[in-house]
């Protein structure tokens, strides 16, 4: 059965889940796992960041950092300039404004050369999936191999990113003339045909820009599917149009405590790439593994009121932002986790030792805690990817699409024989995927 309700309720953390015992089950804490804040930390590649209104009813500007001259309304526009490496992410619903209303919203991405000489604009991954009909929300085991999977368009999209792929509707290299703007996306996100009619679209994009450059993302409707705006349309909105309305609800500020919106994001996030030797030190090169019998966990995508007690925030923080959306870009959708394990086997015996990711119960406590039996909600959907050394020390490369519920302890992804004294490097790389809300753990445990 199609999930498609669950394209836009858990997406960037809307509220804190409580963390009350869900009715009939029962809270399972792992005693013998530490908790570890992961080394290393978020590069400083600006993502434009559109999630916000995440459910789009209604035309306009969804994010703009063009500058505010000559802009009907200059408060939709954060005039900020991209060149060199930058991503391009955008996530955002459309379902029928009215009940009679049949037209289609189409998603434009909107890019402006200001200078006076030609700017080129590189394309390295890009990705743009529907929920429907191009990657629905089936029903996933937990874990599967294979590298072609996916449950979500969110999921889809990252998994491409995640293998090196461009889908074709995107040129390998644009040229923009001084002084012009360009098309990146142009496509509709149709709801017509579907029961009920609602429907999402994802996008990720990495590029280079040999100049800098303005974006915006914008929101107009059509009658039909196959009507798209003309540049020039999309230019007059731009131009003349206020944010897209109705908003998300405001974030709760950092600093205030209890129950917590967490804002959706529209601006420029920082960082799009955590990539790190997990060592025993930052002087040593190797890992340790556990005793047996014994784990130790890093925490992924750690956020405010959700550090799992390691006091670490890896949210990518905004470097600008509207005043009604989320303060940092919390879930860090987009950003990939490549994260290396010089595993070492200091012992006289030879160990089995295994590497999982799992989505415990988020508290701030120390702490690794997992519900039984899991209740309903999908917390994590996304292909990962293991590097590692088998048998024969042959490389071996596999990918697992995650399914997890919330509170779920995940299966292994990979399980090693360690000889005494002995070093296997493993490499987990994922991007973090729309349609799921942190924190994760990625551990290590030895039997």
């Amino acid at each position: 059965m199609l999930d498609i309700l669950s394209f836009f309720i858990p997406l960037n953390l809307p509220i804190v889940y409580s963390q009350n015992i869900t009715q009939n089950s029962e809270i399972i804490s792992e005693d013998n796992n530490t908790l570890r804040p992961l080394q290393g930390k978020l590069n400083k590649i600006p993502v434009f960041n559109s999630n916000s209104p995440e459910l789009v009813l209604g035309e306009g500007i969804l994010l703009s950092t063009f500058p505010q001259d000559n802009k009907t309304y200059p408060e939709a526009h954060l005039n900020f300039a991209f060149q060199g490496r930058f991503d391009i992410f955008a996530h955002h619903v459309a379902k029928p404004p009215t009940e009679d209303d049949q037209r289609t919203l189409y998603l434009g991405i909107i890019i402006h050369n200001p200078n006076a000489e030609t700017v080129t604009i590189k394309t390295f991954e890009a990705a743009s999936y529907l929920s429907q009909p191009d990657a629905p929300f089936i029903t996933l085991p937990s874990k599967i191999e294979g590298s072609n999977i996916y449950a979500g368009p969110g999921s889809r999209v990252m998994g491409d990113i995640l293998q090196g792929k461009r889908q074709e509707i995107f040129p390998p290299e644009i040229i923009i003339g001084a002084g012009e703007s360009k098309m990146l996306l142009n496509l509709p996100i149709p709801v017509q045909t579907l029961t009920p009619p609602i429907n999402g679209r994802s996008t990720y994009m990495r590029l280079y820009s040999s100049g800098k450059v303005y974006l915006a993302s914008l929101a107009m409707y059509q009658d039909t599917e196959n009507n798209p705006p003309t540049l020039s349309q999309w230019q007059q909105l731009l131009e003349n149009q206020p944010l897209s309305f109705p908003r998300d609800k405001a974030p709760t500020p950092p600093e205030a405590s209890g129950n917590r919106i967490y804002g959706r994001v529209a601006g420029v996030s920082e960082g799009n790439l955590w990539k790190t030797d997990l060592t025993d030190s930052s002087s040593k090169e190797i890992l340790t593994i556990p005793n047996s019998g014994e784990a130790f966990s890093y925490g992924l995508s750690t956020l405010i009121g959700g550090t799992l007690g390691i006091n670490q925030i890896q949210t990518a923080p905004m470097l600008v932002r509207y005043p009604d959306t989320a303060y940092s870009a919390h879930g860090n959708y987009g950003v990939q986790y490549s994260l290396t394990l010089p595993l070492f086997n200091s012992s006289k015996d030879s160990k089995t030792v295994n590497i999982a990711i799992s989505t415990p119960i988020k508290q701030d406590t120390l702490g690794v805690n997992f519900f039984n039996p899991l209740p309903t909600q999908t917390f994590f959907r996304g292909l990962v990817q293991v590097k590692y050394n088998g048998e024969n020390n042959i490389p071996r490369l596999k990918y697992f699409h995650l399914v997890q519920k919330r509170g779920e302890k995940g299966e292994n992804l990979v399980s090693i024989i360690m000889p005494s004294q002995s070093k296997k490097l493993i490499s987990v790389d994922f991007l973090y995927p729309p349609d799921a809300t942190p924190p994760q753990i990625l551990t290590v445990t030895t039997e």
